[in-house]
């Protein structure tokens, strides 16, 4: 997906909600663990109730690959239920990869090769060669590299500052924008860092930003728009808990529509405004 297509589903839906597929079995109703594939069964009742609000859907591969081999088939009938179903959907996997050379080569292959995805977050602490081959040869697809996260542990490395001030999180964002651009390239910034989006648009003014954070997590989506949000949007804000498991009953789906519902009307009206 281009970042024009992209962009062009966020006006239509006057939405930019990215819903989080985090799939836990503890959580999601008792009646599904009755499924022959459970997870998948969440996953497509999910998207049916809250497709009409938002642009994009992340999985995080965590929560499928704990379940080993059926974990991945649930993954990857995730993915192509989307693809057959709602292809104007962004679709990421969120897999935090990232390693030397040829191995991030193979991670590519597999994530946008094989399960074809439209975005991959990757992690950038072993540099170049370890982000550049999920550029290489991927035409429409995108790297959402971790820059700034809303973790306690983020104070151990993200915001330490060189001798100049510069804090690492603007280091790897401006060090990244040589590997790539704005048509194949999005960070990860916190929701719950509010002021600070304005000096994530300091070195980035113009990259689209993946945004957790919003909802369970406390962060506002009000101050992210109002520091974050540029000419064409440049946001996918991302909700899970708050969607997925707002009920817990036979009316799971039906309350998650609601609850994306209410989110892409906030969101409509803060990209009104």
């Amino acid at each position: 997906m281009t970042r024009e297509e992209l962009v062009a589903q966020i006006a239509k839906k006057k939405s930019f909600l990215c819903v989080g597929l985090d799939v836990d079995l503890n959580k999601i109703p008792e009646h599904l663990l009755k499924e022959e594939d459970p997870i998948f069964a969440f996953n497509k009742a999910i998207i049916d109730a809250t497709a009409p609000y938002c642009v994009a859907y992340k999985p995080n591969l965590a929560f499928y690959e704990a379940f080993g081999v059926k974990g991945i088939q649930a993954f990857e009938k995730t993915v192509s239920y989307l693809k057959e179903n709602y292809p104007e959907q962004f679709v990421i996997a969120d897999a935090k990869r990232g390693d030397i050379g040829n191995t991030s080569k193979m991670y590519a292959r597999t994530f946008f090769g094989e399960y074809n995805v439209d975005a991959l977050t990757v992690a950038p602490y072993m540099g170049e060669d370890s982000v550049t081959p999920f550029l290489d040869g991927y035409d429409g697809k995108w790297v959402i590299l971790l820059a700034l996260t809303s973790n306690k542990g983020s104070f151990d490395f993200q915001l330490t500052e060189d001798e100049n001030g510069e804090r690492l999180f603007e280091k790897v964002i401006k060090k990244s924008r040589q590997w790539g651009n704005d048509e194949n390239m999005m960070y990860v910034v916190g929701a719950t860092r509010g002021e600070m989006f304005k000096d994530i648009r300091k070195v980035a003014p113009n990259s689209f930003l993946l945004v957790p954070g919003v909802g369970a997590q406390g962060g506002s989506l009000e101050e992210v728009c109002k520091y974050g949000m540029i000419k064409d949007c440049g946001l996918l804000v991302n909700s899970s808990r708050g969607i997925i498991y707002a009920s817990n009953g036979t009316d799971f789906a039906e309350i998650a529509g609601q609850k994306a519902k209410e989110l892409q009307a906030e969101m409509e009206a803060l990209l009104q405004s």
